[in-house]
Protein backbone atom coordinates (compact mmCIF):
# COMPACT_ATOMS: atom_id res chain seq x y z
CA UNK A 1 0.00 0.00 0.00
CA UNK A 2 1.12 3.53 -0.76
CA UNK A 3 2.20 5.56 2.27
CA UNK A 4 1.94 9.31 1.76
CA UNK A 5 3.68 11.90 3.91
CA UNK A 6 2.85 15.62 3.92
CA UNK A 7 5.13 18.37 5.17
CA UNK A 8 5.57 22.13 4.98
CA UNK A 9 2.74 23.40 7.12
CA UNK A 10 3.10 25.89 9.92
CA UNK A 11 2.00 29.23 11.33
CA UNK A 12 1.93 32.11 8.85
CA UNK A 13 0.56 35.64 8.86
CA UNK A 14 -2.29 36.68 6.56
CA UNK A 15 -0.94 37.45 3.10
CA UNK A 16 1.92 35.02 3.43
CA UNK A 17 2.69 31.93 1.36
CA UNK A 18 3.52 28.29 1.95
CA UNK A 19 4.64 25.37 -0.18
CA UNK A 20 3.40 22.01 1.03
CA UNK A 21 5.04 18.76 -0.03
CA UNK A 22 3.68 15.25 -0.56
CA UNK A 23 6.04 12.29 -0.73
CA UNK A 24 5.65 8.52 -0.97
CA UNK A 25 8.94 6.72 -0.38
CA UNK A 26 9.21 3.57 -2.48
CA UNK A 27 6.53 4.59 -4.98
CA UNK A 28 6.62 6.73 -8.10
CA UNK A 29 4.10 9.50 -7.57
CA UNK A 30 3.79 10.04 -11.31
CA UNK A 31 2.10 6.63 -11.46
CA UNK A 32 -0.90 8.06 -9.65
CA UNK A 33 -3.25 10.97 -9.69
CA UNK A 34 -2.48 13.04 -6.61
CA UNK A 35 -4.93 15.41 -4.98
CA UNK A 36 -4.75 17.86 -2.13
CA UNK A 37 -7.65 18.12 0.29
CA UNK A 38 -8.10 20.23 3.39
CA UNK A 39 -10.30 20.11 6.43
CA UNK A 40 -10.93 23.22 8.48
CA UNK A 41 -12.25 23.04 12.05
CA UNK A 42 -15.94 22.21 12.01
CA UNK A 43 -16.08 21.81 8.23
CA UNK A 44 -16.17 18.96 5.71
CA UNK A 45 -13.06 17.81 3.90
CA UNK A 46 -12.65 19.85 0.72
CA UNK A 47 -10.76 19.02 -2.48
CA UNK A 48 -8.56 21.90 -3.63
CA UNK A 49 -6.25 20.56 -6.37
CA UNK A 50 -5.33 17.49 -8.42
CA UNK A 51 -2.61 16.48 -10.86
CA UNK A 52 -3.15 13.47 -13.13
CA UNK A 53 -0.64 10.69 -13.77
CA UNK A 54 -0.65 10.19 -17.53
CA UNK A 55 -0.64 13.78 -18.72
CA UNK A 56 0.20 15.82 -15.65
CA UNK A 57 -2.92 17.89 -16.21
CA UNK A 58 -3.94 19.97 -13.22
CA UNK A 59 -7.42 20.68 -11.92
CA UNK A 60 -8.84 23.06 -9.35
CA UNK A 61 -12.31 23.84 -8.12
CA UNK A 62 -13.43 27.37 -8.82
CA UNK A 63 -12.94 28.26 -5.18
CA UNK A 64 -9.23 27.39 -5.37
CA UNK A 65 -8.28 28.97 -8.68
CA UNK A 66 -5.84 31.84 -8.47
CA UNK A 67 -4.15 31.20 -5.11
CA UNK A 68 -3.34 27.46 -5.26
CA UNK A 69 -0.86 25.76 -7.57
CA UNK A 70 -0.21 22.02 -7.70
CA UNK A 71 2.93 20.66 -9.35
CA UNK A 72 5.02 17.49 -9.52
CA UNK A 73 8.79 17.16 -9.44
CA UNK A 74 9.58 13.73 -10.86
CA UNK A 75 13.29 13.96 -10.04
CA UNK A 76 12.46 14.41 -6.36
CA UNK A 77 9.35 12.22 -6.50
CA UNK A 78 7.36 14.96 -4.78
CA UNK A 79 4.03 16.69 -5.39
CA UNK A 80 3.75 20.26 -4.17
CA UNK A 81 0.94 22.61 -3.30
CA UNK A 82 1.85 26.29 -3.37
CA UNK A 83 -0.58 28.55 -1.55
CA UNK A 84 -0.35 32.32 -1.93
CA UNK A 85 -2.10 35.22 -0.21
CA UNK A 86 -3.10 33.10 2.74
CA UNK A 87 -6.20 34.07 4.67
CA UNK A 88 -7.38 33.07 8.14
CA UNK A 89 -10.08 30.92 6.51
CA UNK A 90 -7.30 28.83 4.91
CA UNK A 91 -6.49 27.46 8.36
CA UNK A 92 -6.93 23.69 8.06
CA UNK A 93 -5.20 20.35 8.02
CA UNK A 94 -3.99 19.75 4.48
CA UNK A 95 -3.85 16.18 3.13
CA UNK A 96 -2.53 14.60 -0.03
CA UNK A 97 -4.19 11.51 -1.45
CA UNK A 98 -3.53 9.05 -4.29
CA UNK A 99 -5.74 7.10 -6.68
CA UNK A 100 -5.40 5.68 -10.22
CA UNK A 101 -4.25 7.50 -13.31
CA UNK A 102 -6.91 10.18 -13.48
CA UNK A 103 -8.13 12.91 -11.18
CA UNK A 104 -11.32 12.74 -9.18
CA UNK A 105 -12.91 15.17 -6.78
CA UNK A 106 -14.61 12.38 -4.84
CA UNK A 107 -12.93 11.68 -1.54
CA UNK A 108 -13.99 8.02 -1.44
CA UNK A 109 -12.10 7.23 -4.67
CA UNK A 110 -8.74 7.91 -3.02
CA UNK A 111 -7.32 4.82 -1.34
CA UNK A 112 -4.08 6.27 0.05
CA UNK A 113 -3.88 9.26 2.38
CA UNK A 114 -1.23 11.00 4.40
CA UNK A 115 -1.60 12.06 8.02
CA UNK A 116 -1.93 15.73 7.08
CA UNK A 117 0.03 18.88 7.79
CA UNK A 118 -1.41 21.76 9.81
CA UNK A 119 -1.61 25.22 8.25
CA UNK A 120 -2.54 28.03 10.61
CA UNK A 121 -3.02 31.57 9.30
CA UNK A 122 -3.11 34.18 12.05
CA UNK A 123 -1.57 37.50 12.97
Amino acid sequence: QVQLVESGGGLVQPGGSLRLSCAAPGYALNSFAISWFRQAPGKEREGIACISSASGSVYYPDSAKGRFTISRDNANNTVYLKVNSLKPEDTAVYYCAARGYYCSDREKEYAAWGQGTQVTVSS
